[in-house]
């Protein structure tokens, strides 16, 4: 972990790596220095692992919860007050269950799968800056890493579906990977954009970006944001786009064969990429741990975990109330629609920050007009590419049809009538 700067007392947990500091200090007083590496990378690891086991379980209770509440029922209330004990109900219920495996399916990459694809899960989660100086690894292309990491689900996934030797497990698979490589192209295009405008890939140095200009970058790049919003809910498989996962069409996708702990772990990792998700876009787009002045008074890890959770609270309210979407309808939105606005975001926002360099603007002055621009030009392209898809083509008169309907008058016949 990186020091905030001098040691601060350990008892100031505003910043939780007070006391990691002072315990690696001591420990590089009186040990070897490769002793103080293995206790922060122990140290930092395991923080991590239980952070994303504590939310994935907790987030099953507030997800049921929330989205009984959006269909006006009551949601899980019997085990424990409140509910509070059905998630630890459920994982004892899947981890009594018999993990089934297909006759004919390959076993190895079939138990493979699931532990494989918890991996890309929890590694994204090392470069989140959680506060000032607490990210376990600041990578100066974190932004590349995190884009790397969510791309190996891809091929687990599709281990998934093949290994089961079930034609509904593996036309899921076809589906997530056709998903992920259209959605990934807008997606990327949608961080470049605010890459241009932070000049750096490291999260840490985005987040410190909005800290000095006192602006998030959500306000600068809106039409960003709302394509990575997009594609980021398309990759994790959330409604409405869990097409891998229509019950009525494939049964279950990929995940047919799967049971007990095994299903247990892929229903875990779509929790844990749905908090991974809001901390992207807490870290890229809302300042982190960065709050206008109030990380002053309220601990920075406190303010990054409440955007993460407000973030995740718009896709639970999304999945309750919105209806999946066909596999032509997500596959025709993310190449006709997001990528040709993702495209002109990022035309737009290289002209803008060539004339921000170019002409050496005031930052005060230019990020305002900045936003009131790109939102503006946010709102007319999504509304006017809207109409100019939906314009009826098909309906324009074409030359052969033109010419099929001029009317055949014989010699000497009366205009307008019969031959």
């Amino acid at each position: 972990m990186t020091p905030p700067g001098p040691l601060a007392p350990w008892y100031d947990f505003r910043d939780l790596s007070n006391a990691v500091e002072r315990l690696l200090s001591w420990l590089s007083d009186i040990g070897p220095d490769w002793l103080v590496y293995v206790v922060s990378a122990v140290i930092g690891g395991t923080a991590i692992f239980l952070f994303v086991a504590a939310t994935a379980v907790a987030n099953i209770w507030v997800e049921r919860r929330v989205v009984a509440r959006i269909q006006v029922r009551r949601g899980p209330n019997r085990a424990g007050p409140w509910g509070l004990l059905q998630p630890i109900a459920d994982m004892t219920k899947l981890m009594q269950k018999e993990a089934l495996l297909p006759r004919a399916g390959d076993p190895v990459v079939f138990l493979l799968a699931p532990i494989l694809a918890f991996g890309p899960a929890l590694l994204v989660w090392g470069v989140f800056p959680f506060g000032k100086g607490m990210t376990f690894v600041d990578l100066n292309v974190g932004v590349l890493y995190i884009i790397a990491v969510t791309s190996v689900t891809t091929i687990v996934l599709f281990m998934a579906g093949w290994s089961s030797n079930n034609k509904y497990s593996l036309l899921g698979a076809i589906r997530v990977i056709a998903m992920l490589l259209s959605y990934e192209v807008p997606l990327v295009l949608a961080l470049l954009g605010v890459v241009l405008f932070a000049g750096t890939m490291s999260l840490s140095g985005i987040v410190a970006w909005q800290h000095d200009m006192r602006i998030w970058l959500f306000l600068v790049q809106p039409l960003a944001f709302v394509i990575y919003f997009i594609c980021a809910t398309a990759e994790i498989n959330r409604t409405p786009t869990d097409i891998a996962e229509a019950e009525s069409e494939i049964v279950a996708g990929y995940h047919t064969e799967y049971s007990g702990i095994q299903f247990g772990l892929f229903y875990a990792v779509e929790l844990v990429n749905a908090m991974a998700l809001g901390a992207i876009a807490a870290t890229l787009f809302f300042g982190g741990w960065w709050l206008f002045g109030l990380d002053r008074w309220i601990p920075g890890w406190m303010i990054f975990i409440g955007k993460v959770y407000l973030i995740y609270f718009l896709l639970i309210w999304l999945r309750g109330t919105l209806p999946r979407l066909r596999i032509d309808q997500l596959m025709a939105f993310a190449w006709k629609f997001l990528l040709p606005l993702a495209l002109v975001n990022i035309m737009v926002g290289a002209l803008e920050v060539l004339l921000w360099v170019e002409y050496d603007l005031s930052a005060g002055l230019v990020l305002p007009v900045f936003s009131v621009v790109n939102l503006s030009l946010a709102v007319l392209l999504v509304v006017g590419w809207m109409r100019f898809m939906a314009f009826p083509f098909h309906r324009l008169p074409s030359r052969a049809r033109l010419v099929h309907d001029i009317p055949v008058v014989a010699p000497g016949a009366p205009a307008g009538g019969a031959a």
